[in-house]
């Protein structure tokens, strides 16, 4: 009858419900998730580093350490490998919820302390190559939606094709290759010594590592782009920039390696050679925070730019 208001359908907002209201449950509900997958997380994490096979006594102390058993017994008494896993686990979240993440065997270091050191340089170097990225992805890609099928677009769609398809690894060696070794322009590797300071003493050292996240990176953002131009082009650009949040924090582990970059993909490489555990954790936790973070940050941009997303979620 007119006047009477029906059902609502499923997934259909209802007009009589406030719209920020419905925000906040949508974002408290994601945020719990978030929690959750960083709790599966860690458990996960902290299980398949202790079934990596070998002992870490050995790895910190040298072969030399099978001559002393006593030394073996005393260094897992400490380090608490002496006791269950899920009670070793039980230690390092007690440890991990009072903001401390350990000391690395290796390095003698806090672990705090090789965070603060090396993430600056891997956040400068891939925010530097995520912001070329989209400085050029972005009319790129819209170029390519006005002239599909067009000259423009065959060429861009051929660079995309092979950068995208392209192992950092090798995108890495030819740019030394070139740049580096026939002419002899930059510098092979990354930047080196201690503190931020040196990335901006040493500038000409960046280029290639920066050139290799840029090339890779434009390829990505412009298929995108090309694809949604001429619908919402925000929502997945907002996606790919949650999910490029971890790689923030994580850095580029190859490309890192190539350059010999001090980031945190090479501090994971070495810990991970070295079976230096407590440094290989304390770095997952960082990635996985910020892969929780970056994704929840999409889900909310999704719900802002898109309100249907939120009802459709509950």
């Amino acid at each position: 009858m007119p006047g009477t208001r029906g059902p609502a359908r499923p997934g259909t907002p209802r007009r009589d419900r406030p719209e920020g209201g419905t925000l906040v449950i949508f974002m408290i509900r994601r945020v719990l998730q978030a929690l959750a997958v960083l709790l599966i997380v860690t458990v996960i994490t902290f299980a398949l580093l202790r079934l990596i096979p070998g002992n870490p006594a050995i790895a910190v102390m040298g072969p030399q350490a099978y001559r002393n058993p006593a030394a073996i017994a005393q260094f897992d008494r400490v380090y608490g490998f002496n006791r269950p896993w899920y009670s070793q686990y039980w230690l390092w979240l007690d440890s991990l919820l009072h903001f401390h993440l350990g000391y690395s065997w290796k390095l003698n270091q806090s672990v705090q302390s090789l965070l603060g050191n090396h993430l600056p340089k891997t956040v400068f170097l891939v925010g530097s190559a995520i912001i070329l990225a989209l400085l050029f992805a972005i009319p790129i890609g819209m170029a390519q939606a006005v002239r599909r099928n067009r000259f423009v677009d065959h060429f861009f769609n051929g660079f995309s094709t092979v950068f995208y398809a392209m192992p950092a690894f090798l995108l890495g060696l030819l740019l030394i290759l070139v740049f580096a070794v026939k002419f002899p322009i930059f510098p092979p590797e990354g930047p080196q010594g201690e503190g931020v300071g040196v990335l901006f003493t040493d500038f000409s050292a960046l280029v290639l590592p920066i050139t290799t996240l840029t090339l890779i990176t434009i390829a990505l953002f412009s298929r995108y782009m090309r694809s949604s131009v001429l619908r919402n082009s925000l929502i997945p650009i907002a996606t790919l920039l949650g999910l490029l949040l971890p790689a923030l924090f994580a850095g580029a582990l190859i490309t890192e390696s190539v350059f010999n970059y001090p980031g945190m993909g090479y501090l994971f490489y070495q810990s991970a050679l070295n079976q230096d555990y407590p440094v290989l954790l304390g770095i997952t936790v960082v990635v996985a925070l910020a892969t929780v973070v970056g994704s929840l940050l999409a889900d909310i941009a999704y719900a802002v730019l898109d309100p249907r997303v939120r009802y459709v979620s509950q």
